[in-house]
C-alpha cells in the first residue's frame, strides 16, 4: 500500500466493518505470509474497495498497526481507573488477563506477525518490530499494570514497584512458552489451568492477608 496522509485509527474506534476488514488482512497473513498481504488481495477478500482501505487504515504500515492494535485488544482486563475491586472481582480479572494472554499469544496470528518480525529485524527500514511493541505489547502493559494498581489501592496487593510486579505476572503466566511455539512446538490450546495457576502463584507471591481472607474459594 501507498503512503496517504491518514492517521491510522485505535482499535476502539474499529466499527465492525472495518474489524471484519482487519479479520482477512489477518487471515492473508496467517494462510499466505506478507507476500499475500497486498492491498488487491484484502479488497478482493473483504469485498470493499482499495480507497476504503485507504481510508481507513492510511499505507501499509498504518493496515499492520490496524492488524496489531486489533489483536491486542483482545486481550481483556480492568480499565477504569479510580474504580474499587472486589477480591474476587480482582482474581476475576487476572484471570481473564492471563486466559486472553496466552490465547492471543498462542494464536496463528500472533505467531505469524510475531515471525514476520523477527525476519525483518535485520532489515533497514523494518517498521513491524517497533509496531509490535507500540501498538501491541505495550498496550496490553498499560492495561494491565492498571489493574495491578487497582488490586493494591484496594489493599489486595503489596509491592513497592509496579513495574516489578507487573514482570512478575507477565512471567507467571507466559515463561518461555511463547517461545518455544515461535519456534513450532505444539500446545494446548486451553490455558484454563495455566492462567488459574499463575494468578495463584501472582497473589502467593504479592497478594495481602486481606485478599485470602476475601476472595474465598475462588483460587487455590
Amino acid at each position: 500500500m501507498d503512503k496517504v496522509g491518514t492517521d491510522p485509527i485505535t482499535a476502539q474506534e474499529f466499527s465492525p466493518r472495518q474489524n471484519a476488514v482487519l479479520e482477512q488482512a489477518l487471515r492473508l497473513l496467517v494462510e499466505g505470509g506478507e507476500k499475500a498481504l497486498t492491498t488487491s488481495g484484502l479488497a478482493r477478500a473483504a469485498n470493499c474497495s482499495k480507497e476504503s482501505l485507504y481510508k481507513w487504515f492510511g499505507d501499509r504500515d498504518g493496515l499492520l498497526a490496524a492488524m496489531i492494535s486489533f489483536q491486542q485488544s483482545k486481550v481483556r482486563t480492568f480499565e477504569k481507573a479510580g474504580d474499587r475491586v472486589t477480591a474476587p472481582q480482582l482474581v476475576d480479572h487476572l484471570e481473564v488477563f492471563a486466559h486472553d494472554l496466552l490465547d492471543v499469544l498462542a494464536g496463528d496470528v500472533s505467531l505469524a506477525l510475531n515471525r514476520l518480525a523477527i525476519g525483518q529485524a535485520s532489515r533497514d527500514g523494518s517498521k513491524l518490530g517497533n509496531l509490535l511493541l507500540e501498538r501491541g505489547r505495550r498496550q496490553i502493559d498499560k492495561r494491565a499494570r492498571g489493574l495491578i494498581e487497582a488490586g493494591r489501592r484496594c489493599g489486595y496487593l503489596r509491592f513497592d514497584d509496579l513495574e516489578d510486579a507487573y514482570r512478575s505476572f507477565y512471567g507467571l503466566i507466559v515463561s518461555d512458552l511463547h517461545v518455544r511455539m515461535l519456534l513450532g512446538e505444539a500446545q494446548t490450546k486451553d490455558f484454563s489451568a495455566r492462567a488459574r495457576k499463575a494468578v495463584a502463584a501472582f497473589l502467593t507471591l504479592y497478594g495481602t492477608e486481606k485478599v485470602h481472607s476475601e476472595k474465598g474459594g475462588k483460587t487455590a
